[in-house]
């Protein structure tokens, strides 16, 4: 053990030795990565606008307003529970057969299962839809996988500060598709008004501009992206050997990395399991749990009314405060997040963002106290944007983990299933945490009940992360520097 720490602090003792020149970017495949980063986001936010009205429609609720939102949480939780149950072996298999043929399937699974979607007219073949699409949907985690392929601990934390931006024009651009396009011929009978089939399958135009976006990205990807893994086993290999056996690997010639700088093999999963990689993992669930569970509540928080324990807004002004929250996330961290992690590390950054929890947890009952005092006014507006600046110091844990996850590999032909495992904790905490924060939430609104076990709630799940960040080293490069 004493040789273990002694390994991971000399690194930190020799640090100004290092060198400071930073390899620049390989654009030509960082802008393929970004756009790589939207097709999920966009595919979900483009059905959230319309998906309660679709159930009403369809009439698996038989007029119960009550059950409405019960059945979006069905439908909603089948992407996440067939996404946690099949990314891990999709990670796996990009570290034997390549990032790129996994990305393709994704891209084209994901398009058909839109498609899909729009056509449906049982609530069954919705539910089908979304468990296709969650089990076939690694293209989020591919592209991470490929941009810790691709750069190095010098340039990543820059790679990392642009991972916001597509996830800020896709959760813009998928509610105003899903929103303005749906019942096209009720919205715009000058238009559509005389077309059968859109009144028949109603929501299939919004269903169908992001599907047809995915296949520009698909077609975008299939010419121009070049494949990270350097040496590849033949499918076919694979399922004889039992599917991830040791198998010959063939080397690619175009690709980005050099295969003289991958001598290793992907690694089975309980030879994964290291301490490095438990550590990661038990940090990135901690803090997605937290964040999944104040994103679910939060909304939730300011449409409450005051007397019970909310600020009584309105749904539009919400819809502002989140999309303005947003779009200052992304604009902080693209400016931002590469200088402070120069500065004081990753681990440093991660610490603070979750810490940031505390007092995040702290103002929601500090600002319902202010407006059952005052009033909706300018004490209230700013504890919120208060609130929202943390949840921003919060968001740039995420590109933190994206590097720890990269160091703790054990090596570089199993970063793709290194980093699935991670991706599972996540899955799952996508899962747990908007269920169990939301139903705390409404025991604590309930007469009768402590109306603050919700922050207590939130309390736990930050010090839960905290503690486990400890664990993390200070630099990633320790990581690294001890394989």
């Amino acid at each position: 053990m004493n040789a273990q720490q002694n390994d991971e602090e000399t690194p930190l003792l020799q640090r100004p030795e290092q060198p400071t020149a930073k390899t620049p970017l390989p654009w030509d495949q960082i802008w393929i990565l970004l756009l790589l980063e939207m097709p999920e986001l966009l595919s979900s936010r483009t059905l959230a606008p319309f998906i309660p009205q679709l159930i009403r429609d369809i009439g698996v609720t038989h007029g119960d307003e009550s059950q409405v939102g019960h059945y979006a949480g069905i439908l909603q939780s089948s992407y996440y529970a067939a996404h946690t149950l099949t990314i891990f072996y999709w990670s796996q298999l990009s570290d034997h057969i390549g990032r790129k043929p996994v990305i393709l399937t994704a891209l084209l699974a994901i398009s058909i299962s839109m498609f899909s979607f729009g056509l449906s007219k049982t609530f069954f073949a919705l539910v089908v839809s979304r468990v296709v699409c969650g089990a076939f949907d690694a293209s989020d985690s591919m592209a991470k996988s490929m941009l810790m392929d691709i750069t190095d601990a010098t340039n990543m934390p820059k790679a990392c500060s642009y991972l916001p931006i597509p996830g800020t024009i896709a959760g813009a651009v998928g509610p105003l598709i899903g929103g303005s396009l749906s019942r096209p011929a009720d919205r715009f009978p000058d238009i559509f008004g005389r077309s059968e089939f859109l009144k028949t399958y109603s929501y299939l135009l919004p269903c169908s501009i992001s599907a047809f976006f995915i296949l520009t990205i698909w077609l975008v990807t299939y010419i121009r992206l070049k494949e990270s893994v350097p040496t590849k086993a033949p499918l076919w290999e694979l399922i004889k050997g039992g599917f991830f056996g040791q198998k010959p690997r063939q080397p690619l010639s175009n690709v980005i990395v050099d295969p003289a700088e991958v001598k290793s093999k992907p690694l089975p999963l309980r030879a994964l399991l290291t301490s490095k990689v438990l550590s990661v993992t038990a940090s990135y669930a901690t803090t997605g749990l937290f964040q999944m569970g104040i994103n679910s509540v939060l909304p939730v928080f300011y449409a409450t009314p005051i007397e019970l324990g909310g600020l009584s807004l309105e749904p539009p002004r919400i819809g502002t405060l989140l999309a303005a929250s947003s779009v200052i996330h992304g604009i902080f961290q693209l400016l931002f997040y590469t200088r402070l992690i120069d500065c004081f590390g990753a681990r440093a950054i991660h610490i603070t963002g979750v810490s940031s929890g505390i007092p995040m947890v702290i103002l929601f009952p500090v600002t319902n106290a202010l407006a059952r005092a005052y009033g909706i006014g300018m004490a209230v507006w700013l504890c919120v944007v208060v609130q929202l600046m943390l949840k921003t110091i919060l968001s740039m844990c995420f590109p933190c983990m994206v590097l720890f996850i990269r160091a703790a590999a054990p090596n570089r032909a199993s970063l793709g299933a290194t980093n699935g495992i991670a991706q599972v904790a996540v899955a799952v905490a996508r899962i747990i945490g908007p269920a169990s924060a939301s139903s705390v939430f409404s025991y604590s609104l309930q007469k009768g009940h402590d109306a603050w076990s919700i922050y207590y709630f939130f309390t736990a799940i930050v010090f839960l992360a905290v503690g486990t960040a400890l664990s993390l080293p200070r630099d990633p490069s320790v990581w690294e520097d001890s394989q």
